[in-house]
């Protein structure tokens, strides 16, 4: 995905953002990230596309992921995902209980930041095992492991 910052005069400096700020970001490009993945496995329907894109762009699979990501996260990283988790939105999820909302705000938060800071190649480091965690995660659900 290429950079779409490099186009926009006006990009905010990450670190004057709050957690919420900065996870709001976060989840435009990851639902981006997810969007283009999955044209470029050549879906061809649109309702597959959507069905396969909810599935991965939820608060329960994106709170496991980062969960997944976090023995590889730099104390900066950890530190970003605690404040965005921390953060208080003042919104309660309809879909999701509050432990995997908060987890994935803190994984939304790092993704928009890492985004806006110019560090695309350490986003896509990490964005690129979503495919090995979606069909570990699906596997564990198909044998009654999951929640």
């Amino acid at each position: 995905m290429k950079n779409l910052l490099e186009n926009i005069d006006f990009c905010p400096n990450p670190d004057t953002l709050s957690p919420l700020v900065l996870a709001y970001i976060g989840d435009a490009v990851y639902e981006l990230y997810i969007r283009l993945t999955l044209v470029n496995d050549e879906i061809p329907k649109v309702k597959d596309l959507h069905y396969r894109a909810t599935a991965l762009v939820n608060a329960d699979f994106q709170a496991g992921f980062i969960k997944e990501l976090e023995p590889v996260l730099t104390e900066a990283e950890k530190t970003l995902v605690r404040r965005g988790r921390n953060a208080k939105s003042g919104h309660i999820p309809k879909n999701a209980d509050m432990l995997n909302y908060r987890y994935s705000t803190g994984f939304e938060t790092l993704v928009g930041y890492l985004y806006l800071s110019g560090q695309t190649d350490r986003l896509y480091q990490l964005l690129g095992g979503i495919k090995h965690f979606a069909g570990t995660e699906e596997m564990d659900k198909s044998e009654g492991k999951a929640d």
